[in-house]
This record gives structure tokens, sequence and C-alpha cells, in this order.
């Protein structure tokens, strides 16, 4: 199994985010888990091996920012970046998020923000 450091948890309900999310960090060498929903991914995160949280802003009816809250009290070390549409928006002010993504993203802001946020470079980048 790999390291926690190296293990990203994608969380949201678009398949076709997660999807995109997972193919491109996996060929940059990440493993990725999935979750579509909160109980999901609190669930990942209580397995004890991810080491940095994709989270979108609105994950079904479930409020992104709220389980950031949550995340940052139970697990404070842990990178969170916020993945959204709506950049600037109210919805995101005060919110401690680690590092904002806004859809649509590149491959190199998806990939350069995740290996930044754990200490990692790119294999692209070197």
């Amino acid at each position: 199994m790999d390291s926690p450091s190296h293990t990203v948890l994608v969380v949201d309900d678009d398949s076709a985010i997660r999807f995109l999310c997972r193919v491109n960090l996996e060929l940059d060498g990440w493993t990725v888990r999935e979750a579509a929903t909160i109980p999901q991914a609190r669930e990942a995160i209580d397995d004890g091996d991810v080491g940095i949280v994709l989270l979108d802003v609105h994950v079904g009816s479930a409020n992104g920012i709220e389980f950031l809250g949550e995340l940052r009290d139970s697990h404070p070390g842990l990178p969170v970046v916020m993945l959204t549409g709506s950049v600037g928006s109210p919805s995101l002010e005060g919110a401690i998020a680690d590092a904002v993504i806004s859809k649509p993203f590149t491959l190199e802001q998806l990939t350069g923000t995740v290996g930044r946020l754990v200490g990692r470079v790119s294999r692209d980048a070197g």
C-alpha cells in the first residue's frame, strides 16, 4: 500500500470530475481514492490512508465548506483543496482551504497544486 502522503481523495458528486482527477493524478504517480458523498469521504479519511483531499464546494445536497470545517477540527494537518465553479463567490468566504481550484481546471493546476501541498514535484516539472 502507498503511504498516505501519496494518496489523494477526490470528493465530488460529479463522476466525470472524479474520473478526470483520478486519471490525471494517477498518470502523475498518485494513488487516488474517490468519494461521491460526504459519508464516503469520512469513511475514506477514517481509514487513515489519505494524504490530501480535493473537495467540491457542493457535494450533492451536502455543503463541502461545512465538511472542510469538520476536517479542520478532526484532521488539522490534512491539506484540503476546494474545487469550485464559483471562485470569488460569497460561498467561499471564510473557508480555510489550503488552495482553491476553479472548474474548469488544467492538468497543470491540478497536479501542480496537489504536488505543492504535499511537497512533491510533478514528474513533468523536473
